[in-house]
């Protein structure tokens, strides 16, 4: 028979981070904390923040297009966002955070020097390096902060660019358009969104690239320009030449439909993203980046069908792995949680 043996846990992390930050406010055994040390304006709601993580960020693995989740304290509750990364160098973690949100208007507020907890760099939303094709970025509203760190690794590649970014504020503008300059392979398209009612559509894409065809997409922005681009590709067949990342998630109203959390033995109507409509219900799933881009919130779909809310495909399968922050339940659903 086999019996189970205590073994106590000698130094627990949480003390020691505690003692350790008494020294230092970003010393920790484990956790990535960082200060903020630069501060500056894109435009009147929009702002670009360094921080300098203590020596447990892995700044190396790093891959352009990927994010971090920034976790701050907010009225005593500990709130976590995901951010686009716009760079890391010898300065610090840069992301740019538009002011939409109970924890982006808190970071806007930040003074120099404080701390916050941040993820390892995360996210698959990465350039296909293996492939030759030429490579369209579309970009709109924050979206652009990982559309330009893609592009400028992107620019160092022998291929041919083109960059179509909507905006009100033309964050980046002036580094987009010193890029266009000094790039004879990368065509820049600015669309301000204040000045003309355009928006995407196919006949704009072949007015401003003929051939976009043949290129690699990848686009990030509003959910309804994202919608339009992967209507569009799949439309044309080329949906394995797209690669789109959201930066707010689409507010689908849906039938309700009942859904069973098996372990915990709870059981509630969800009429959103699960992971919204299990909060609604005073539950607690585990969750990160609440934008699929993380897998906190990844579990076992054991039974029933749900829709992936930044592709529109349904999932019937038994058994799957689904994100519930991304999830809308079609069917009634019964999760291993």
């Amino acid at each position: 028979m086999n019996t189970m043996v205590y073994e106590p846990e000698w130094v627990r992390e949480d003390f020691v981070d505690f003692i350790g930050e008494k020294l230092h406010p970003t010393w920790a055994w484990k956790k990535v904390k960082a200060k903020l040390v630069a501060k500056r304006g894109l435009s009147s709601n929009f702002n670009e923040l360094t921080f300098k993580p203590n020596h447990n960020f892995k700044a190396n693995q790093f891959q352009a297009g990927q994010s971090v989740l920034v976790t701050l304290a907010i009225k005593g509750v500990r709130q976590q966002r995901s951010y686009s990364i716009v760079s890391i160098d010898e300065y610090g973690v840069t992301i740019a955070v538009k002011q939409q949100g109970l924890v982006s208007n808190a970071l806007a507020e930040l003074p120099q020097n404080a701390v916050v907890e941040l993820s390892q760099a995360q996210g698959d939303f990465v350039l296909n390096t293996q492939s030759q094709r030429p490579i369209l970025f579309i970009a709109s509203g924050s979206g652009i902060t990982a559309i330009y760190a893609q592009l400028k690794q992107a620019l160092k590649l022998n291929r041919l660019i083109a960059l179509i970014y909507f905006s009100r504020d033309c964050a980046y503008g002036h580094e987009l358009e010193s890029l266009n300059q000094l790039h004879e392979h990368f065509s820049y398209h600015l669309i301000q969104t204040l000045k003309t009612k355009q928006h995407f559509s196919e006949d704009l894409l072949e007015q401003l690239l003929p051939d976009f065809t043949n290129y690699d997409c990848y686009a990030c922005g509003a959910s309804s320009m994202m919608h339009s681009i992967i209507s569009l590709y799949k439309q044309l067949e080329l949906s394995h030449q797209l690669k789109t990342e959201y930066f707010m998630l689409p507010n689908d109203a849906a039938e309700p439909q009942p859904v069973t959390f098996t372990r915990a033995q709870q059981a509630f109507l969800a009429d959103s993203n699960l992971l919204a409509s299990a909060e609604k219900a005073g539950l607690k799933p585990a969750h990160g980046c609440r934008m699929g881009i993380c897998n906190t919130c990844s579990c076992t779909k054991v039974q029933g069908s749900v829709r992936n809310l930044l592709t529109g495909e349904v999932d019937h399968a038994s058994n799957t792995q689904i994100k519930l922050c991304i999830s809308q339940a079609v069917s009634p659903v019964v999760i291993n949680l």
